[in-house]
């Protein structure tokens, strides 16, 4: 409910509903959809798109459902655990869902097992925010393997932050999702959505990555 009509996820939507046409995509599941936003852009811009959008919060669901959204556009469900077969939607996308998820890594299981043609995600790299000597640090700690205890300390014990602007929170990078991504996929594209130098795990504070299925691979196992 604190994004704007500028920042970084517009900037992602707006690179992915480039690419529908293109990529014969008419049908779109958008996990943690929040009020709608994406939803309600998507049915806009692209209004022959067969979309629907999963959000645990009843509140959020409330509201865009008083934007316009039924109830069968915007419904509840768990992203980690989506009630859906498998390769029912040519593309599943996120914004800025991933880093409130306990097990990112099981929703992008799902996200893939449930994609038939695409998987497009937009959300922040933890690694790419902060100043040059903090995204440093916790890079070295990152690449020695060392991030997840450090977490652990730094949110002592809990795994997770909370704000009053984003409530709960996770430290969270597109990369931790790359690999995993990129063997289901027969290509990957990514973006800085923010701005940031050639390196995007270096130093972009927010990344969005489009994964291109590869018809002939099974879809990962629901576990």
């Amino acid at each position: 409910m604190h994004l704007h009509e500028d920042d970084e996820h517009s900037f992602a939507l707006r690179y992915m509903l480039s690419i529908l046409s293109s990529w014969g995509i008419r049908s779109i599941l958008d996990i943690g959809s929040g009020t709608g936003r994406g939803l309600l852009e998507t049915i806009k811009e692209q209004p022959e798109v067969f979309v629907i959008g999963v959000e645990p919060s009843a509140e959020l669901r409330a509201i865009g459902h008083s934007k316009g959204l039924s109830k069968t556009q915007l419904i509840d469900g768990d992203a980690q655990m989506l009630a859906f077969k498998d390769r029912s939607f040519d593309l599943v996308c996120e914004f800025g869902a991933l880093h409130h998820i306990p097990d990112p890594h099981r929703a992008v299981a799902e996200m893939l097992r449930v994609a038939r043609k695409a998987i497009f995600i937009s959300d922040s790299n933890n690694f790419g925010q902060g100043s040059k000597l903090s995204r440093t640090l916790k890079q070295v700690i990152n690449a020695a393997g060392l991030w997840p205890f450090v977490n652990t300390i730094r949110t002592k014990g809990k795994g997770y932050f909370l704000s009053e602007e984003d409530g709960v929170g996770y430290s969270y990078s597109v990369f931790n999702n790359y690999r995993q991504i990129r063997d289901a996929c027969e290509s990957v594209h990514m973006l800085n959505t923010a701005s940031g130098g050639p390196n995007l795990y270096r130093t972009a504070a927010h990344v969005a990555l489009l994964g291109r299925k590869r018809e002939d691979v099974e879809p990962p196992v629901k576990q």
